[in-house]
């Protein structure tokens, strides 16, 4: 499975059934999830075997059931911290997918005392929100998209890239479906920016790795910094 499959493939998934991830697989997540934390300094950890953090109110309330494993994304308070830990937490979320499993976003629905009790972080580092994890119940549903002239304004002709970096992009998961994003292009200079609401930094993070997998990296950089 590609990248751009697993985005295709990956959807939000609530209920899990209870099987234990196999040794293998954690060794490969492990290995993703370092990689991430080397590249974005970030202390993002992943959690097997612990249901408590979903056996919640607020859990039962999202309408999750059978998590027993997450993945707490963690890192130093900082203005790019959100944005940070969606890039590197939705490329792990696609890992995920290729190797067969499920995964959500949750900000708000866990419990994040007991998350925090099954996890390090240092003073000065914040749990942001976590990735439930496993094998699916279902395989979850596509969400409706807004159209793709109504998240990017383009300076002229739109190249090929930056269609196909646009069609990744509206497979992006964002927080209540709200695409609350605009990505705008002048030249070879691309500028994403996050139009407020609920997680929005988050979803610029997730919208911009899902961008750059499908424009290549190569084609354009990135502005607004």
């Amino acid at each position: 499975m590609t990248i751009l499959e697993a985005m295709q493939a990956r959807h939000a998934v609530r209920s899990y059934k209870d099987l234990p991830l196999n040794p293998e697989t954690i060794s490969i997540l492990q290995k993703e999830i370092d990689a991430c934390n080397r590249e974005g300094g970030l202390r993002i950890q992943l959690v097997t075997g612990e249901p408590k953090a979903f056996d919640s109110f607020l859990a039962h309330y999202g309408k999750f059931s059978g998590v027993q494993n997450y993945i707490a994304l963690i890192g130093k308070k900082n203005a790019d911290l959100d944005e940070k830990l969606g890039y590197y937490g939705e490329r792990l979320a696609l890992q995920a997918q290729m190797l067969e499993l499920n995964t959500c976003w949750v900000a708000m629905t866990f419990g994040k005392g007991a998350a925090k009790s099954f996890c390090t972080i240092a003073p000065g580092e914040k749990l942001i929100c976590v990735l439930s994890l496993g094998y699916g119940a279902t395989q979850g549903t596509a969400h409706k998209s807004k159209p793709m002239d109504a998240l990017c304004q383009v300076e002229g002709d739109m190249p090929e890239w930056f269609r196909k970096g646009m069609e990744a992009a509206l497979l992006a998961p964002t927080a209540m479906n709200q695409q609350k994003f605009l990505l705008s292009l002048s030249g070879n200079e691309v500028t994403a920016k996050a139009l407020g609401g609920f997680y929005s930094k988050v979803d610029l993070g997730i919208v911009k790795y899902h961008f750059e997998a499908g424009a290549g990296k190569e084609n354009f950089s990135w502005g607004g910094r």
